[in-house]
Formats: structure tokens, sequence, C-alpha cells
């Protein structure tokens, strides 16, 4: 396994693990995480907090023997899509069985349209769903089943840690970019299975028994098979297959006279031809690159941060550092000494930041060192606010109840209120002095606010 593929299963236990903390936490045993020391640093970094949170997963996955309940959702799939893969060869048996019947006569072009004719139109399908982005078109039914299937029962246990473990698999291994790559993979499989197992049935039928091709047509011209079949025998003709000229063509026409061996050697010919390169060929291509795809998008596949477990964790794991100086420095000293002052890990207020409220009331706590100098609650106060920022060259902490719904008016004042700040800028929730319980929808409404403003995941603070 390479290192992506390791780096990218590291995030799915941890995508695996928020499930089954945020809903079963009371289950699990902290104690082999009781050590783990806060790291401090003066800049947020993704990697330097995803290898914590990966080594705390890791003690977790121990201590409380959660290895099977994480590897058992993808032996489901691996299961699921073997069945599948098994159920694509008997479908691509059968079909060539099928339309070669027990008859010495083989009509060609029934048999093209039995294999290459469904596999066209799930070609075109998943085309159109992976340029529109329409996840129904781009996966196919078997593909969507063999998905589905393995938690149909899961879900009906939502409060068991396996079940929990299996929709965390799920959510980030199929879906999204990584599930639409991702089934396209299987979907590629399926019907390259289907087609190279009806065509190695046809191979070893004309190997065993002797055919007659034959063609012929109610309601097309009569022309219209023939010219047909020298568009489609163009591109053999580079890989120096022979395929029927005209007069084969002509004598091939139901009630047509015996063909003789050259006859039938060159329909065999354009068969297994026009099977490879209109079928195997492009399925083969499709295939490859969906799992190029597949690959990237797992590369490129980072952790949602705006989510309030990893909100939490991130406060928890990664204290931040700050460099207390002086603003408007006494002209008679001639050095100022820069001091480093570490914020305390459970606080995880800025210091020397200005902070402003937006639409607080009275029953609103702040941190306790932090005064709020102003808030905002009409335009004229908005404005008081703007050009107190302007002037300010520090930090900016801008606070909110925690429990209000943010809405588009609340976002619009964050966003000019962010456009004036100099410096780094800071979102606190506030809770109230009312004990209003706050929903993690309601955190994450805050989170996605801030995400829309510009302002860092690891810059929200929660209380």
């Amino acid at each position: 396994m390479t290192t992506k593929n390791n780096m990218f299963s590291e995030l799915v236990r941890l995508e695996q693990l928020r499930h089954i903390e945020t809903s079963r936490a009371e289950a699990l045993s902290y104690a082999s995480i009781a050590d783990m020391e806060t790291h401090a640093a003066t800049d947020f970094n993704y990697t330097v907090l995803l290898k914590r949170l990966t080594g705390r997963a890791r003690r977790l996955i121990q201590d409380n023997a959660l290895t099977t309940a994480l590897q058992h959702p993808q032996k489901l799939f691996i299961r699921a899509s073997r069945i599948s893969l098994f159920a694509a060869a008997i479908l691509g048996a059968l079909a060539a069985g099928n339309a070669v019947g027990e008859s010495s006569t083989l009509n060609i072009y029934w048999l093209l349209a039995v294999l290459l004719g469904f596999n066209m139109i799930s070609i075109m399908l998943w085309l159109t769903g992976i340029t529109l982005n329409l996840h129904g078109l781009s996966a196919g039914v078997v593909a969507q089943l063999t998905c589905w299937l393995p938690y149909r029962h899961k879900e009906r246990e939502s409060d068991m840690i396996a079940s929990l473990a299996a929709r965390g698999w799920w959510e980030t291994c199929l879906t999204g970019t990584v599930g639409k790559w991702r089934i396209s993979v299987l979907t590629h499989q399926f019907w390259l299975i289907y087609l190279a197992t009806g065509m190695a049935l046809l191979l070893l039928l004309m190997m065993a028994k002797q055919y007659d091709f034959i063609w012929g047509t109610t309601l097309l011209p009569d022309s219209a098979l023939p010219e047909l079949t020298q568009w489609l025998s163009k591109p053999m003709e580079f890989f120096r297959l022979i395929p029927p000229d005209s007069y084969q063509i002509a004598a091939s026409r139901v009630g047509a006279a015996v063909q003789d061996a050259e006859t039938r050697s060159a329909w065999a010919k354009f068969l297994l031809g026009a099977l490879l390169l209109y079928g195997i060929l492009p399925r083969l291509a499709l295939l490859l690159v969906s799992a190029l795809m597949l690959k990237l998008a797992e590369h490129r596949f980072k952790l949602d941060l705006y989510l309030p477990y990893y909100i939490t964790l991130r406060q928890r794991l990664m204290a931040h550092e700050f460099e207390s100086r002086v603003i408007d420095a006494d002209p008679k000293i001639a050095e100022v000494k820069v001091m480093t002052t570490p914020r305390p890990a459970g606080q995880g207020v800025p210091q020397n930041a200005l902070a402003i409220g937006i639409e607080l009331d009275d029953h609103i706590i702040w941190p306790i060192g932090t005064h709020c100098s102003k808030n905002v609650i009409d335009q004229t106060s908005f404005s008081e606010a703007a050009k107190m920022i302007k002037k300010f060259d520090g930090s900016l902490l801008i606070g909110v109840a925690a429990h209000r719904l943010p809405d588009r008016g609340v976002q619009r004042t964050i966003r000019e209120l962010t456009a004036n700040a100099s410096r780094e800028v800071w979102l606190i929730l506030l809770r109230s002095r009312a004990a209003i319980p706050v929903a993690d929808t309601r955190k994450l409404a805050w989170f996605r606010t801030a995400e829309a403003c510009t302002i860092p995941a690891e810059h929200v603070i929660t209380q």
C-alpha cells in the first residue's frame, strides 16, 4: 500500500472516530490519551494537527479495541464488489450464449447489440453524469446496490459503535469526489468483466463449432448495415484485422448461399475486433482514468476542520502563542523587548485584541479579562466600530451569541468588519447566563459563517 493510501486510510479512521465520539463518547475509554501534551505554535499548521489527531486516534483505537469495527465496512464493500463482479461474469456469459443460440447461424448485429449496446448506453450515461456532476448517472445500478446493501441493516441500529463506524466509512469513501470515482471504478470493472466474459465465450464457441454469420433488417434500408460494417471496419485495419469486403457482406444477407471458410473467418475477426475496439478498450481506458482520479481525490482529501468535533480537538491539542508588544512606544525607550506569552489552553482568547460584539444582550458572558469595546446593534454603532478597527493595529476579536442562528445580516456585518482589520481576525462563540444549550448544528452554522467570512477554522473559539 502506498503512502498516499496510508494517509487517506488515516483520515478515514479519523472520520469514523468522529462519528463514534459524537454519538457514543460515553462508551469509550480515554485513559490512554490523558497524558497527551498540548502543542504550542504561533501559526496553525494542518500537518501538525493531523499528526496529533492520528496519534490520538491510534491510542483510542488500541485502548478500546476498535480495529475490527473500523475495518469491517471496507471488508463488506470488498465482498459486495466481488459478488457484483461475479454477477457481471455470469451476465456476460448468458448474454453471449443466448445471442448465439443453438443454431449454426449467428446474427452478427444482434450479437453486437446485445454485448455492445447496453455497454455504450452505460458509457454515455456515465460521461453525462461525470460532466454534469450527476451522481445517479455516473454510478451504475449494480454499483449503487453494492454500496448500499451492506449498510441497509446497519442503519437501523444507529446506536451501535459498529454502525457509526460503517456510516463514517460510507460518508468518507462512497460520497463526494472520492465516492464518485470509487463507484466509477466499480462500474467500469463490472462492464469490463461483462464484455470480457462474453468475448471469451464467443471465442470458445467459434473454436469448437462452425457458424455462418448473417445479417438482416426489416425497417432499415438494405444499404444501412453494410455501410455500418465498412465504417466499423476502418479502425481494424490498423491492427491488421481483415474485415469482410463488400462481396462477403452482400453474400451474408439472410437467405443467401452457404458461406465459405474465408467469409466466416472475416466475420469472426470483425466480431472479435468490434468487441475489442468498441467495448473492452474504451472501458479499460475509462477504468484507468477513474483509478487515477480516485488516487488524486484521496490525495487531495482533507478533514473539514469547521466541524465542531475538530474545532474542539484543535483547541485541546494545539494552543497558540502570541507576541506581546507595545503599540505606542515611548520615544525615550531605545529598545523594546519582545516577549512571547503562550495563550492558556483552556481559555483560547488572543491577548491585547480589540473585542467587538454583534447584537449581544446583557446576558452574554465574555471571558475573564476581555472587555467589549463596542456592541454593534445599528448603523451608527457599526460605523463607530469600523472606525475603531481601522485605527487599531492589532488582532480583532468578534463576539457573537452562540445560541443565535447566524443570518445573512450578521454574516454581512462580520464580513465588513473583517475587511477593516489590519491583522488576524478571531470569532468567539459566547455563552449566555441563561444557560441556553447550544446544539452542534447551531455551532456548525457559525463555523460555516466564519468560513464564508474568510476566518480560518483555527480562529474560531468556543466556550
